[in-house]
């Protein structure tokens, strides 16, 4: 017996439902060759322990859909994403990044998973570790994407002590976006001009996409760029440690969960938070990623 949790999109838009109801179908009509134990629940109503024992995930949705439910997953347990509303055949639709599969391929994408036949990407996430000045720890949700930190107070400068090896600085911004490497197509790459984006992707090796991530300080002063330019835009394997000199300051995975922290408070940033077991069926992430940046 196979133990399935799908989680899918719940919203006022019509077409996830339809979505919904189609994988349902295709679901019923394959327990008739596979035994598969089969439970649905919505992402706004999902739980830690509905992840505890699935031999599979599936999610229905978009990458937001994904990204938001998937520091609930272990890193043994294989997740697949399904397209709700893929933008190939609504341009309102969504371009998911991560969800490989749509309702037009599923059934085959789903008997793959179960054979164990669809392509296997473990996918570094990033992480932060928070010590308060009262001693307390808390470690963050991974992040599939990205890592913010930054002043609560948007109109309000970043301000914080920047560590990475043996280089430290005082730092004035509007924030840091740290990033993985498939998450460059997100947030990272629209806050870099391309100039600048260009010359780094050229400098990366292919052996470093597993153990190296992005950060960039957004809007840093422009004489602090040209002279410290590990500081504001970096591609590194080495933790980041940052001491706030903020009144209030947030660490935000993913667009997700938010953080909050005060004055004194240190933050390490590393990529060795538990990896993701993501299912692709025609192309890895990795093959996907150099398609759409054109690389």
């Amino acid at each position: 017996m196979t133990n399935v949790l799908v989680v899918y999109k719940k919203n006022f838009e019509s077409i996830h439902d339809e979505s919904l109801t189609q994988l349902k179908s295709i679901l019923e009509d394959m327990t008739t060759t596979h035994q598969l134990r089969i439970e649905l629940r919505a992402r706004e109503r999902v739980r830690r322990a509905d992840f505890i024992g699935r031999d599979l995930v599936i999610v229905l949705g978009g990458d937001g859909t994904l990204t938001s439910i998937s520091h609930n997953i272990d890193e043994n347990t294989p997740v697949m994403g399904v397209n709700s509303h893929p933008v190939s055949s609504d341009k309102n639709g969504s371009v998911g990044f991560y969800m490989d599969s749509t309702l037009e391929t599923f059934a085959e994408d789903f008997s793959a998973a179960l054979n164990g036949k669809a392509i296997e990407n473990n996918l570094p996430r990033l992480r932060a570790i928070i010590d308060s000045t009262s001693g307390n720890r808390y470690t963050t949700d991974p992040a599939m994407n990205e890592l913010l930190i930054a002043n609560t107070h948007q109109y309000a400068p970043s301000k914080y002590y920047l560590r990475r090896g043996e280089k430290n600085t005082n730092q004035q911004s509007s924030g840091l976006i740290f990033s993985t490497w498939l998450g460059q197509g997100a947030w990272f790459s629209h806050s870099l001009d391309m100039q600048t984006l260009e010359e780094i992707r050229a400098s990366i090796d292919d052996d470093e996409v597993n153990s190296h991530y992005f950060v960039l300080a957004r809007d840093l002063d422009h004489q602090q760029r040209k002279e410290e330019r590990w500081a504001w835009v970096d591609w590194t394997k080495e933790p980041t440690q940052i001491l706030s000199d903020m009144h209030r300051g947030y660490v935000v995975p993913d667009g997700w969960d938010e953080v909050h922290f005060n004055r004194g408070a240190s933050i390490t940033v590393d990529l060795n938070a538990p990896k993701l077991r993501l299912l692709t069926f025609r192309q890895s992430m990795k093959e996907r990623l150099i398609e759409s940046i054109g690389k």
